[in-house]
């Protein structure tokens, strides 16, 4: 069964970094778009336009002018796209093909493009400028509809393999302080804690992860048992805006010995009130800075 996914001409300029109306010029003097319409006259556009835009930004953004690109065939395009993108450093280059690949549900080449990029500027770089702004353009889009579930499943699922080999073949050092990461009942979301547990141990530090969906009682009964200084979790959809606030409260309350750092779509940017052992983290690279604040880990001799 294929995957149809429609797009407004403002979701191809915020994937592709385009603006709309450049994509528009572009649609009637080179014919580049041709989209479709709605039984009640509205345009759309679907995954063909998308990739073909993406690539038209490419090599765009590469010094082709936009008469040349709209003179090339769809093969000659994808093949310069694809020498480009397995020489060029740019980050925005790495994620307009990571969604090209998200698109065609293409494992092979995102997992090509995973590995060269960690070759060459390290797995914890790669996150931190291609996979979060990449996976943070099509959250936004996933939210609003535009992508279909089994797209950013498909490239969840993906991220998070590579996210646990990466955990599997860190060595947990001797010291360092104790983190507790869990996601709340009904959670889901879990790359952010999982590239969070890279971070954490990556700095010396130990990791307690309880992963998805993790019952109260059971937080609270690992939480007795390992003591941690640090709780860590992610609230993207659960629990909802509504019960947010009453939600930080209890956990304050409750693990009141231990500082609480927060993040997610429900957290950051929110009007709300947050108790005094609890911090939100709007961005992961907070974390690193966190993470350098605490006392040095004890080095082995």
């Amino acid at each position: 069964m294929s995957i149809v996914s429609t797009y407004s001409i403002k979701d191809l300029e915020q994937l592709s970094g385009i603006k709309a109306h450049t994509l528009r010029i572009w649609e009637q003097r080179y014919n580049l778009l041709s989209p479709k319409r709605t039984d009640t006259n509205i345009r759309y556009y679907d995954d063909e336009d998308l990739k073909l835009i993406l690539n038209v930004a490419l090599l765009n953004d590469n010094g082709y002018k936009i008469s040349k690109i709209a003179s090339m065939s769809e093969q000659e395009m994808r093949e310069e796209v694809v020498k480009l993108t397995e020489r060029s450093l740019t980050h925005d280059d790495q994620i307009h093909a990571l969604t090209i690949c998200m698109i065609e549900m293409d494992e092979e080449r995102f997992d090509k493009v995973l590995s060269t990029n960690i070759l060459k500027i390290g797995f914890e770089q790669t996150m931190m400028n291609i996979i979060y702004p990449f996976m943070s353009k099509i959250g936004v889009l996933w939210q609003t509809g535009a992508i279909n579930p089994a797209q950013e499943h498909f490239i969840s699922n993906l991220v998070r393999q590579k996210l646990i080999v990466a955990i599997d073949g860190q060595v947990t050092k001797p010291g360092g302080k104790k983190f507790l990461l869990y996601l709340p009942e009904g959670e889901l979301h879990e790359i952010s804690i999982l590239f969070a547990a890279f971070l954490i141990k990556n700095n010396g530090h130990r990791v307690i992860y309880l992963g998805q969906n993790t019952p109260n009682d059971d937080l609270f009964t690992v939480y007795k048992l390992h003591k941690p200084e640090y709780i860590l979790t992610v609230i993207t959809t659960s629990p909802s805006s509504e019960y947010i606030q009453e939600y930080l409260d209890a956990l304050a309350e409750r693990f009141s010995q231990c500082d609480i750092i927060v993040s997610g779509y429900q957290i950051v940017g929110q009007d709300l009130k947050f108790p005094s052992n609890v911090k939100a983290m709007h961005y992961i690279r907070q974390l690193k800075d966190m993470l350098t604040e605490i006392e040095a880990v004890p080095q082995e001799k």
